[in-house]
């Protein structure tokens, strides 16, 4: 084949420095549905007593007063208002990160130490390294990035440091090329905008841990979804569905590939059917076309209930200020392998197994050693640090800072998963 297409969805998440993060929230009581609106009693009458309320304590107004909203909270409310009941998880969740005008990712930078969380290719060279020693296969890409924030599309164009240039072939359209290896490349809002008929090789790297997913909850009538409503006080609350929403098709589907004693000793579970209709779609490209996928992200090997927010690289409540904090869950890995497996019989899946052993069967270990031979001191020191945060488990044991600065091994949080075309035959770190 003359050219490869080399799918990035460069719509990515994140991992904070942090070990532990707070709940998604906080349990919601059985008899909380939505037409659970119970009045609050009336409080009697009091009587008439003069206070002196000047030495008592004023706290600052909370975020969700109504004076503070901001419009991502106003267009949130609006669509509960008239709507005329709540909205579920993954609706909130979508508006919160991709809402055109007022999205978390849709018109600001954040990654990197300045942003609000930090990816793998950030932390360390190591983490990319390769490709580029093989020029017959560089030369032959055409790079296709699957992202849906205008202000990341320009941020990639810079780190891509591309080129527009005029059409070689006659039209009036310009394309535009990366000086890093030659390379076109082009921008997609989604994956069903990427050409077809070309083996094509996508790479999923924190990128299934921003889909909205949908949240369920036991109750004594059953499995009912969690949903967002605004209480009396114009706050948002969760509360539960009076009845089975479209969502629980997936839960269904996703509780067939789940073993009886998993599911009983869950309370909460997350499903995401953006991520089984897209490993689907992926799965039947790959069928067809040839190639293979590589996801890389945190998560586990099943189902969770770990949705949580992020801002400036600490974790927050999940409806404080929406907009201004990153949402994330989990990547329910076993749901990408039945999903792949159940509508193609012309892919393989492999993994998932940890980032420490996927990048340790990539030469990791030699990598860093040769490194580390000839660099600085200062040098030495990022290397031992960004290879302990993309293979260690938990604090580094030689960190002698400060312990808020402790780096923060991910190498068993984060998981890699391969979707192959059968006659790719099985991918070097899988083997």
């Amino acid at each position: 084949f003359s050219t490869l297409p080399l799918l990035v969805f460069g719509f990515t998440a994140r991992v904070s420095e942090e070990c532990s993060s707070s709940s998604s929230s906080s349990q919601v009581p059985d008899d909380h549905f939505v037409e659970q609106s119970v009045g609050t009693p009336q409080t009697p009458p009091s009587a008439t007593i003069s206070v002196d309320r000047s030495t008592l304590y004023h706290p600052p107004d909370h975020s969700h007063e109504p004076t503070d909203d901001s419009e991502l909270v106003k267009h949130l409310k609006n669509i509960i208002k008239f709507r005329g009941g709540p909205i579920t998880v993954a609706e909130y969740m979508e508006e919160v990160l991709t809402n055109p005008k007022a999205g978390f990712y849709i018109n600001r930078d954040v990654f990197g130490g300045g942003g609000d969380f930090i990816t793998s290719p950030e932390v360390s060279q190591m983490f990319g390294e390769g490709a580029s020693k093989f020029k017959n296969f560089t030369e032959s890409l055409q790079l296709h990035m699957v992202e849906c924030s205008p202000a990341l599309q320009k941020l990639q164009y810079q780190n891509l440091k591309c080129l527009t240039e005029d059409s070689t072939n006659g039209n009036t359209e310009k394309r535009c090329i990366s000086t890093i290896a030659g390379t076109p490349v082009s921008w997609h809002t989604t994956l069903e905008q990427v050409p077809t008929g070309f083996p094509t090789i996508i790479i999923a790297h924190e990128f299934y841990d921003a889909l909205p997913v949908h949240q369920f909850q036991k109750a004594s009538r059953g499995w009912c979804e969690k949903m967002i409503d605004v209480t009396e006080n114009s706050s948002f609350r969760f509360v539960l569905s009076p009845q089975p929403t479209p969502a629980t098709l997936y839960l269904m589907k996703r509780c067939r590939w789940a073993e009886t004693k998993e599911i009983a000793g869950l309370d909460h579970i997350e499903v995401c059917p953006k991520a089984m209709d897209l490993t689907q779609e992926i799965s039947n490209r790959i069928g067809t076309d040839g190639g293979g996928a590589l996801i890389i992200d945190y998560g586990l090997n099943g189902m969770s209930d770990s949705l949580q927010a992020i801002r400036k690289h600490k974790f927050v409540d999940i409806l404080d200020d929406p907009g201004s904090a990153d949402l994330s869950a989990y990547v329910d890995f076993a749901a990408i392998r039945h999903s792949a497996e159940e509508v193609s019989a012309d892919v393989t899946v492999h993994g998932p197994m940890t980032q420490s052993q996927f990048l340790g069967s990539l030469g990791i270990n030699f990598r860093v050693e040769a490194l580390l031979e000839n660099c600085t001191d200062e040098q030495a020191e990022s290397l031992r640090t960004g290879y302990w945060r993309l293979v260690g488990d938990g604090e580094a044991p030689f960190w002698e800072g400060p312990d808020e600065q402790a780096p923060i091994g991910m190498g068993t949080r984060y998981l890699a998963m391969a979707i192959v075309n059968k006659k790719q035959g099985v991918p070097v770190p899988f083997e």
